[in-house]
């Protein structure tokens, strides 16, 4: 079974149990602050687990584009990624418990209509409980009908609550585990089933989270009335089990990208783990230009520009040739015809950005070979200097490494890796503050500016131009920021024009109202769609204004102010490039 067909069928299965099937959203998520990227499949739908109502009904399904890059360091390994598609499945209100873990079960190990996993190779963690919460003894009751007892551990809440952070809808979960390996692990106590974990023997492949209690400040307060179902089942993941391979590298959503890699190494493979770093970073590199994101030093662009030159690094270890590594494009298109269609259409496009990002690499690592003749001239090379060369240079301490036993000189491996560790740390810890579960911050100027956003995009399209299309957006409880597509810089007279008109409909008190419309009604009415965005059946649009003052009508999921008297006086702060086509425009509401 290939990983289309796995899609599929995870899709057919739960719209078989009143699930509608809704799209992916882009990997650039929209007026949520707290991520660079939509990191999980619940993240696209946060305004609906806390309450809001979503225009397909109470129980959902699809396979959302996602990026993490906390863990890229363990790219390379058996089952680290940085994209990956999450097949998820929720309850907004509707089942809970029974229904979740009896239809994970099924899905899993049913041959007729799921995957029909060996439910022998099945593990199952539930949570032990703590201050915060009981134990789940409930959910252990359930899976005890499916599961043999001495195969469903009691895990701490490191592994098994689910939190957005401080404050917000929180829970228990249950989490499911396949063996991999070739002669099957049998029975385990839960000592050698995290040593088998720990090895990577055991990857877990699905995960029920139980939205039931909710906290505030750091504590749990009690449970929610409305109680949600949030799972996730990694595609890649998933497949590796399904086809009986070890790593999600052999699979075919990876295979003829490895293949191509290695015909671009001449023919063999000196460095597995330099292979699947180029195959993972290009992959993710292309989905994130076909979603909008161009390289850049700071926020989806710093990241892209990250991983794409780790790409070229990585394309050196293995001998292949400069400017090569676009070549690898069209291999990453034929494996989502007809799911991402976005990425085949955009290839010209993508190839362009990654030729371009590699010639600008190279720049970079004739003058980090010049620092690292500085650095070594006394025959060592210091802690210090080999992570400034892997921090500013892009040298992973490999290459520092080898240039150092070519010239015949040390290098200080393990005061590297303390100052090394200092940066995962950091980073990670950046990570987990900028990620918060992807519930936007819907405090009441967050609320207003994200209004005012919308009205911002349809002022620009009235005095720019209606080739203006949002290309992002950010928004705190202090200010927005709004990415554009225009080319030249916009003069004073144009930005106070854009002023004038917003500041006019906020003193004509216009209300603000949404519609739940089929999606060609929408664009029939002329309704405004952002980031490429494919929409489903039934999608729900914001009006600013009613009838004959209707100001602007777009897509989007909210939430918003009910009238636009509640804003303020809006000012732009600045207006600057972004990015080649892009503006950005930042602004206060006073």
């Amino acid at each position: 079974m290939d990983s289309r067909e796995i899609r599929a069928r995870f899709l057919k299965f739960f719209e078989g149990r009143g699930h509608a099937i809704i799209p992916s959203t882009p990997l650039v998520p929209e007026n949520d602050p707290s991520v660079l990227f939509n990191t999980a499949g619940m993240q696209p739908l946060a305004p609906y687990l806390m309450g809001t109502p979503h225009p397909r009904g109470v129980r959902l399904a699809n396979s959302q584009k996602c990026v993490r890059t906390q863990d890229i360091d363990e790219v390379g390994d058996n089952t680290h990624d940085t994209f990956f598609e999450m097949l998820g499945n929720w309850s907004l209100g509707d089942y809970f418990k029974e229904d979740a873990i009896k239809w994970s079960f099924e899905f899993l190990t049913s041959k007729e209509e799921g995957l029909g996993l060996d439910p022998r190779r099945l593990y199952v963690t539930v949570f032990e409980g703590n201050d915060d919460a009981p134990r789940d003894n409930e959910a252990f009751e359930i899976w005890k009908k499916y599961m043999p007892e001495n195969r469903i551990y009691f895990m701490s809440a490191k592994s098994n609550w689910w939190s957005p952070g401080d404050n917000g809808p929180c829970g228990p979960d249950t989490e499911m585990f396949y063996d991999v390996t070739e002669r099957g692990l049998g029975d385990m106590t839960k000592e050698e089933y995290m040593a088998a974990d720990d090895r990577q023997e055991v990857v877990e492949i699905w995960n029920d989270v139980f939205m039931e209690y909710e906290k505030k400040d750091g504590k749990v307060i009690g449970k929610l009335a409305m109680k949600n179902v949030d799972t996730g089942s990694g595609l890649e993941r998933i497949v590796m089990a399904i086809q009986g391979k070890d790593n999600v590298f052999a699979t075919d959503l990876f295979a003829p990208l490895m293949e191509k890699i290695k015909e671009l190494a001449g023919g063999e493979i000196t460095d597995m783990r330099a292979s699947r770093i180029v195959a993972d970073h290009v992959r993710t590199g292309v989905m994130m230009i076909a979603d909008g994101v161009r390289p850049a030093n700071t926020d989806q662009g710093y990241i892209l520009r990250r991983l794409l030159r780790r790409a070229v690094r990585y394309a050196d270890v293995l001998g292949i040739a400069h400017n090569t590594l676009a070549e690898l494009v069209p291999v990453v298109a034929e494996k989502y015809v007809g799911i991402y269609d976005n990425v085949g259409v955009q290839s010209a496009l993508i190839i362009d950005e990654i030729r371009k990002e590699e010639e600008k690499f190279r720049k970079t690592l004739e003058r980090g070979l010049k620092e690292f003749e500085r650095v070594s001239a006394n025959g060592s090379v210091s802690a210090m200097n080999a992570f400034q060369l892997f921090s500013t240079y892009g040298f992973p301490l490999e290459m520092t490494e080898e240039l150092a036993l070519e010239k015949g000189v040390t290098v200080d491996r393990a005061g590297f890796e303390v100052e090394f560790k200092k940066h995962q740390d950091l980073s990670r810890a950046g990570a987990e503050q900028k990620f918060k579960g992807g519930l936007a911050d819907t405090s009441e100027m967050s609320v207003k500016y994200h209004t005012a956003t919308h009205m911002l995009n349809q002022a620009l399209r009235m005095v720019l131009g209606e080739h203006v299309q949002q290309k992002g957006s950010n928004i705190t409880a202090e200010r927005l920021r709004f990415d554009f597509s225009h080319t030249e810089k916009m003069t004073d007279e144009q930005k106070k024009a854009v002023e004038d008109i917003i500041n006019q409909k906020i003193a004509e008190a216009l209300p603000v109202t949404y519609e739940d419309i089929p999606a060609e009604e929408a664009k029939r009415r002329g309704a405004i769609g952002v980031f490429g965005e494919k929409y489903g059946d039934i999608v729900r649009v914001y009006q600013v204004g009613a009838g004959d003052q209707r100001f602007s009508l777009e897509f989007c999921g909210g939430p918003h102010v009910t009238n636009t008297s509640e804003l303020g006086h809006f000012k732009i702060q600045k207006e600057e490039a972004c990015s080649a086509g892009v503006r950005r425009i930042k602004a206060v509401l006073g």
